[in-house]
């Protein structure tokens, strides 16, 4: 690796997964990163995340995660579908859902914040308002903070990037719609679940109302909807506008579904959002590049966490090889990844599908189908194969780990990186 990358700055977009994994690996190289969260705080809530195949677990290996994720590990999280009267249709085991490794999404990026923040600066409470390419840099100006000029700026914000937003133009050029929505939020756990069990979900045709124990704290329990529908006109920040859409979606349901919608209305936080996913023709613009889900992303089901990790993991690595040559370090580091992203994002394609498939016909096929074990296995095995066909090159290391616990970021005012929120 060549000393150029010690005097290089890079601004990252987003401390969910992706950017805290890339700012980990950039300093590991010696490169200095900035990472901005629109979020006053780490966010700690959301839905399980799983890792599947040798590449997901290699890359946690490389990280020295692994040994840690696995004492947070879940156990998986099996799902049983019923019917308005309660009766079973379909029930499919914790590996089928969680992989090799399932973890809760706040747990996993607790984790990777604090092996990252010993050697990255974080600014939490803040976003990115301007990017200007100099013949130097690029002149970032932020909502609070004061302007700065940083060697490259990477958009690690998910499907609703700010970044490409910014520098690659409209949303609406790169997202699309797949026709399902889907919401997740908190309740207390009054139906006597057990986290060993699962979640329970009532299906009919076009919807899904699902609810499950809560891991950590068995009297609280998580609910998650999906529904099919055209795209709706909302506000991305009307919390009490989107619960009016799922109250709308599933009224007139029987079994616990009223009991959840109540739960709904006292909610202080729910996560809502389409099932869509992104398509950029490039992933880089000059000194701005994109990674996860705000280069090739989907909502869910497209082995998104797994591929944030891998994708970091090779940009960092290749912007480390390419001696300051940014747009040869972009272009190898999309030529490596850009199929193996995409063949992992079509799963996102059959998310909604699968989950409530719209027709009564749909119902009955998928739960005849999944109740044959060797058609699971199938599955299983085909989403190992599909997580494992990427090479991940040996980058080479400079230095040591950064050690956990060094906190050196800047936060607007804010006592501690903890937050609470849902996001699947």
């Amino acid at each position: 690796m060549s000393s150029t990358a010690h005097h290089r700055t890079v601004l990252i977009s987003g401390a969910s997964v992706a950017g805290p994994a890339l700012a980990y690996w950039l300093a590991r190289h010696g490169f200095r990163p900035t990472v901005v969260e629109i979020a006053p705080a780490l966010r700690e809530g959301g839905q399980a995340v799983d890792f599947r195949g040798e590449t997901h677990l290699t890359v946690l290996r490389r990280m020295g995660l692994l040994p840690e994720l696995r004492r947070l590990r879940t156990g998986g999280s099996p799902i049983r579908f019923v019917d308005e009267r309660g009766r079973q249709l379909l029930r499919l085991p914790a590996e089928f859902m969680g992989g090799e490794l399932e973890v809760q999404r706040g747990d996993l990026a607790r984790v990777l914040y604090e092996h990252s923040a010993a050697a990255a600066e974080y600014v939490f409470g803040d976003t990115i308002t301007g990017l200007t390419e100099t013949a130097s840099g690029v002149r970032v100006t932020f909502r609070n903070g004061p302007a700065r000029e940083f060697d490259l700026v990477i958009g690690a914000d998910g499907l609703h990037s700010t970044v490409r937003r910014l520098a690659f133009g409209p949303e609406e050029h790169y997202v699309r719609h797949l026709g399902y929505y889907a919401a997740t939020w908190q309740l207390p756990n009054d139906l006597g679940l057990t986290a060993g069990e699962g979640a329970v979900g009532l299906n009919v045709p076009g919807r899904l109302a699902s609810v499950g124990a809560d891991h950590r704290d068995p009297t609280r329990a998580g609910a998650m909807c999906v529904f099919a529908a055209p795209e709706l006109p909302y506000g991305r920040h009307a919390v009490e506008e989107q619960k009016g859409l799922v109250a709308d979606a599933f009224a007139g349901l029987g079994w616990h579904v009223p009991r959840l919608l109540g739960s709904l209305r006292a909610a202080p936080e729910m996560y809502f959002d389409s099932i869509s996913r992104a398509d950029v023709p490039v992933w880089s613009k000059g000194r701005i590049g994109l990674v996860g889900d705000a280069a090739c992303g989907a909502t869910l089901g497209g082995m998104g966490t797994g591929t944030a990790l891998v994708a970091a993991y090779v940009l960092a690595g290749e912007l480390a090889r390419a001696d300051g040559d940014h747009r040869a370090a972009f272009a190898r580091y999309e030529r490596r990844i850009r199929p193996y992203a995409e063949g992992c994002q079509k799963g996102g394609d059959r998310t909604g599908p699968f989950l409530a498939p719209r027709t009564a016909t749909g119902l009955w096929l998928r739960n005849t189908l999944l109740s044959r074990r060797f058609l699971l296995q199938r599955m299983l095995k085909e989403g190992q194969k599909v997580s494992s066909t990427v090479e991940l090159p040996d980058y080479g290391i400079a230095g040591a780990a950064p050690a956990p616990g060094r906190d050196q970021r800047r936060d607007s005012g804010i006592a501690s990186p903890q937050g609470a929120s849902l996001r699947p």
